[in-house]
């Protein structure tokens, strides 16, 4: 009975260890200062997290005629899914990888609120939201110091001009609360 036990629990921590992993921050929360807001990520696998954010971005607006023209910056809520895929590359080199200080990709959406606004003379009050593949670096410091940056291309819907456009994320900011997970193996 006892071999049972203890096979069972030997299999139940191999089993623990397997989902969780050792190589992203369990949940950090941060202030982002670039583009004014909020982040939230936390650890979903061994290499995976969930990423949101909230605040104000820098975004293209799809519904004017010349996209690349001019600019907006609208209230947003962007959401993130990311695999980071070389914390054991940077673990072997010695470099950190506190507060997920590696590269990734992820299926990324957004929605954008930027109200009432006018375009060639028409009054346009419609949100825009799209979704895609980005590929980025996240890095942070001791210090609590963290920047993103992750470019990539998504659909953007809801508008006269729907269509595949570039996207570009920049976050500089600090880690404000973490809880932190034991790194490396």
């Amino acid at each position: 009975m006892q071999k049972y036990i203890l096979l069972t629990l030997l299999c139940s921590s191999t089993m623990l260890s397997a989902q969780f992993g050792k190589n992203c921050e369990l949940r950090q929360f941060k202030i982002n200062v670039f583009n004014p807001g909020i982040e939230y990520e936390m650890a979903l696998g061994v290499n995976t997290t969930f990423d949101i954010k909230a605040g104000l971005q820098v975004a293209i607006d799809p519904a004017l005629s010349d996209i690349y023209n001019e600019l907006g910056f609208f209230p947003a809520i962007a959401g993130q899914y990311r695999y980071y895929y070389n914390f054991e590359k940077r673990q072997r080199n010695r470099r950190q990888v506190y507060g997920n200080s590696a590269n990734y990709i992820a299926p990324a959406a957004a929605v954008f609120f930027p109200g009432s606004r006018t375009i060639e003379n028409q009054v346009v009050d419609n949100i825009i939201t799209y979704a895609g593949l980005v590929t980025g670096l996240q890095r942070s410091y001791n210090s609590g110091i963290n920047f993103s940056v992750d470019v990539g291309a998504a659909y953007y819907f809801g508008t006269s001009n729907d269509g595949v456009y570039p996207v570009a994320n920049i976050s500089i900011g600090f880690i404000i609360s973490e809880k932190r997970w034991c790194v490396g193996k």
